[in-house]
């Protein structure tokens, strides 16, 4: 397993993509920054660097589906699988280390965003406005939604050999993981009533009653689509973008939940896929 993990990780540092991706994520976070800045320059505001200081959250597991379909694929087309398994490796061994170098992967794209973040971030805007503990807190969320993402993106890479089909698949997976998390943030974000207006020659006037809302979730359902907005890593990243996020903890176990069960899924399906 260490030799395992030391070949892959040699091979992550050395990898075009993961840097292509690295440093996208850092000058995304030094971009968001600086744009930050001047708005609040330009609208006669206070600046702070925590209004958009995770703003790369939904980046991530974008990112990731590329890279991981990428990394993973490149050993089944260079018949770097086979070869793993031809001197001895376990199939347990072999989907371990690809899943720790992918989350590592994840995890120090996100630490290149935060740094590059940071570095422009508190010299134009000075220190977080919002208590340190959150910024932390939301920072470790991030990271266990990464590590949830990369697990499910594996999954995928592991037990399909064709690269562009993988990588196909992941992408799409993943946004449609973040258009149904959109949708289900939009549908909870409903007013329960809203004002209802006269129309009048001189235009609309208040009449001062509220009218119920009739695409306002109650009940069963919106206990559904709370469970689904902290259960999905995409809902998650919504939240951790907007540091909206109430219960952190809770938000990490369903991801470490993820990260093992798609893990466990993964090495079930790859120990009696035949390799070619």
């Amino acid at each position: 397993m260490s030799r395992l993990l030391s070949a892959d990780f040699a091979r992550l540092f050395k990898n075009k993509y993961f840097w292509i991706c690295s440093i996208f994520m850092a000058g995304f976070g030094a971009f968001m920054q600086v744009m930050n800045y001047v708005s609040c320059v330009s609208n006669d505001t206070v600046p702070h660097p925590d209004t958009i200081f995770f703003s790369f959250s939904l980046l991530a597991g974008i990112l990731l589906s590329a890279f991981v379909s990428l990394f993973i694929g490149t050993e089944y087309s260079d018949g770097t699988m086979r070869n793993k398994l031809v001197i001895g490796h376990t199939r347990y061994g072999i989907y371990l280390s690809g899943l720790i170098t992918c989350i590592a992967a994840g995890l120090l794209m996100c630490l290149f965003c935060l740094i590059a973040s940071l570095a422009a971030g508190l010299p134009l805007s000075g220190f977080f406005e919002n208590d340190i503990r959150l910024i932390i807190g939301t920072a470790l969320g991030i990271a266990a939604a990464s590590a949830a993402f990369a697990s499910i993106c594996t999954l995928t890479a592991m037990v399909c050999q064709n690269r562009a089909v993988t990588a196909v698949v992941n992408i799409l997976l993943v946004f449609f993981l973040l258009f149904a998390a959109v949708y289900i943030r939009a549908r909870l974000d409903e007013p329960e009533t809203y004002p209802s207006y006269v129309y009048t020659q001189d235009g609309p006037l208040h009449s001062g009653e509220d009218v119920p809302n009739p695409n306002y979730l109650s009940g069963t359902a919106r206990e559904v689509f709370e469970f689904l907005d902290d259960f999905l890593p995409s809902g998650q990243s919504v939240q951790y973008t907007n540091m909206e996020a109430e219960n952190i903890p809770l938000l990490a176990a369903y991801s470490a939940g993820i990260t093992v069960a798609a893990a466990a899924a993964g090495m079930y399906v790859f120990r009696r896929k035949d390799i070619k």
